[in-house]
Parts: C-alpha cells; sequence; structure tokens
C-alpha cells in the first residue's frame, strides 16, 4: 500500500511538470510571427488581397447613395410605357377634379329650383323647371329634362326614366375614370415584366464573367438595378388606384344625391297625369291640355301627337 503510494505521487508529480513545459513553448510559439514574414507586412498583404477582390469584376462603380432619378435612368426601354402612364394618370385626375365639382353635377340654383317645387302647394308647373334646367346645364339637369318629358304619364314611369337618366350619367362620368383604373392595373405589370427581363439579364452576364471576377456584387447590382421597374409601376399604380376610388365615390354621392331630388318632385307630377303633356322644341316649351278620353282612344304616343318623333319608353 506504501509503495502504491509512493509512485502515484511520483506520477502525478511527472505529468504536471510535463503539462507546465508544453504550456509555456505553447505561449512562446503563438507569440512569435511565422519565419520570414513580420506582422506588417501579413497586414499589408491581406489589405492588398481584400482591396483585389473588391475592385475585380464590378461592373460599374456605385454611388455612395441611392438617388431615385439617378435609378429611373437605368430602368431601360420599359420606362417609357411607365412614364406614359404616370402622365395618363396626372392628366385624367385633373380633368376628373374639375368636371366633377358640385357646379357641374347639381348646381346650387337647380337644386334650390326643386326643393322649391318640391315644398309649394299649388300646383306644379313644369315650365320653371325646364327653365331652370336650361340655365344650369349639368348632370342633374339632363336627368331633370327627361323627367319633363314623362309629365302627364303615370309616375311610375317617370320613376324609371330618373333611374335610367341617371345610370346613363354614370356611365358618362365614369369614362374618364376607368382610365385611372386601367392605370392601377397594368403599371405594376409592365414593371414586374421589367424586372424579370433584368434579372434574366443579371444571371446571364454573370454566368459569362472571366475567372477573378466578383460575381456575387455583379448579380447584386444587376438584381437591384432590375428592381427599378417594379418600384415605378408602384409609383404609378398606387396614386392611380387612389385617384379612381375617390372619383368614383364623388360621382356615386352626387348620382345619389340627384336621383333622390328628383324622385321626391315626382309625387308633385301626379296630378297632371293623363291631363297635361309636355312638348319640347328647340326655342321653348310649351304644354296641351289631353282628355283621358282621348289618350285612350288614339294609338300614337304623347310626343308624336304634338308632332315630335315617339320616344321610346325606359
Amino acid at each position: 500500500m506504501g509503495n502504491e503510494w509512493v509512485g502515484f505521487n511520483w506520477g502525478l508529480k511527472w505529468g504536471m511538470t510535463v503539462g507546465l513545459l508544453f504550456a509555456t513553448s505553447f505561449c512562446c510559439l503563438a507569440q512569435e510571427p511565422a519565419a520570414g514574414i513580420s506582422q506588417d507586412e501579413l497586414q499589408r498583404l491581406a489589405s492588398e488581397a481584400a482591396a483585389g477582390q473588391i475592385s475585380s469584376g464590378s461592373p460599374t462603380s456605385l454611388p455612395a447613395t441611392l438617388s431615385f432619378f439617378a435609378l429611373l435612368r437605368q430602368g431601360g426601354w420599359l420606362m417609357v410605357p411607365l412614364a406614359a402612364m404616370s402622365l395618363l394618370v396626372l392628366a385624367v385626375a385633373l380633368e376628373r377634379f374639375v368636371a366633377l365639382r358640385r357646379a357641374k353635377l347639381f348646381p346650387r340654383g337647380l337644386r334650390r329650383e326643386i326643393r322649391r317645387m318640391s315644398e309649394e302647394s299649388d300646383p306644379i308647373d313644369p315650365l320653371p323647371l325646364f327653365v331652370a334646367a336650361e340655365k344650369y346645364p349639368s348632370s342633374a339637369s339632363r336627368v331633370l329634362k327627361d323627367m319633363l318629358v314623362k309629365t302627364g304619364r303615370p309616375i311610375t314611369e317617370a320613376e324609371n326614366q330618373i333611374s335610367a337618366s341617371v345610370q346613363c350619367e354614370a356611365d358618362r362620368l365614369y369614362g374618364n375614370v376607368r382610365w385611372l383604373g386601367l392605370a392601377a392595373s397594368i403599371s405594376p405589370l409592365i414593371g414586374l415584366l421589367g424586372t424579370v427581363w433584368g434579372m434574366i439579364l443579371a444571371f446571364y452576364n454573370t454566368t459569362h464573367l472571366g475567372a477573378g471576377k466578383n460575381k456575387a456584387e455583379f448579380l447584386a447590382e444587376g438584381i437591384y438595378v432590375a428592381l427599378v421597374t417594379t418600384l415605378v409601376g408602384l409609383a404609378v399604380a398606387i396614386p392611380a388606384a387612389i385617384f379612381a376610388h375617390y372619383f368614383e365615390g364623388q360621382i356615386t354621392k352626387m348620382l345619389s344625391k340627384i336621383e333622390g331630388e328628383l324622385k321626391g318632385l315626382v309625387p308633385r307630377f301626379e296630378a297632371l297625369e293623363g291631363r297635361v303633356r309636355y312638348d319640347m322644341h328647340s326655342r321653348g316649351v310649351s304644354t296641351r291640355s289631353v282628355e283621358r278620353s282621348d289618350l285612350q282612344k288614339s294609338n300614337m304616343s304623347a310626343p308624336a301627337m304634338l308632332g315630335q318623333q315617339p320616344r321610346s319608353s325606359v
């Protein structure tokens, strides 16, 4: 037992001594520079290698900061239709802002005349309404004239005529707004087409680079240039969609107001049913009394009886 303990102590001391010598030698070797090359020379070689890797294979020198207009110049030929779409959006937006003013759709003077006639208790006279419609040409005046043609007819025909005329006005007013919807739909697709084409070219050119060129940087620059068309397409489509939504809301709101005001006036014409027909000529308006029996016996429509061409009812 004593001999074993002595051997164990001797082995432990010998192992510790060898370990200390090995650790000391390793630390000395780590602190010494490589044979034949100084520390400064190693740093110089590393910096030169890094600089050569960055400069080799770069297709163009990149600007320090990105500029939107600088990117536009790199967008390629697909920037031409996108520029045309942007001009279209601007022109249509300005035109619709002017055309959809309240004075163009439902003038205040015409609105006052319609409300005055609706609130009067005396028998209604269609002539002042026609004069007001001539004085304030607008979408509301055109619907009002179509309604006056049905004077003396059942009020359901007048209401149907108002709805049909409002729909015609809506189609007319929505005409230019549809161009905004077209621009909002097509512009992102044109931008996506340019991006796909640009990325195809970037990958193609990268595969044909010579040896030692920096392909990763070359490909990255080609991709960021290819994304320019998508950026411009979205920049055109977003305002176009906003303008289209705004103008559609304005048209719907104003035409609903016109239809409501005129349909509120229709019950006043019920007393004229079968008694009066309206004859609108190029220089004025005249009314004629017609007996119910004459209307029932006649096979001609009211405008034909007054010397006009028959007009199809809606």
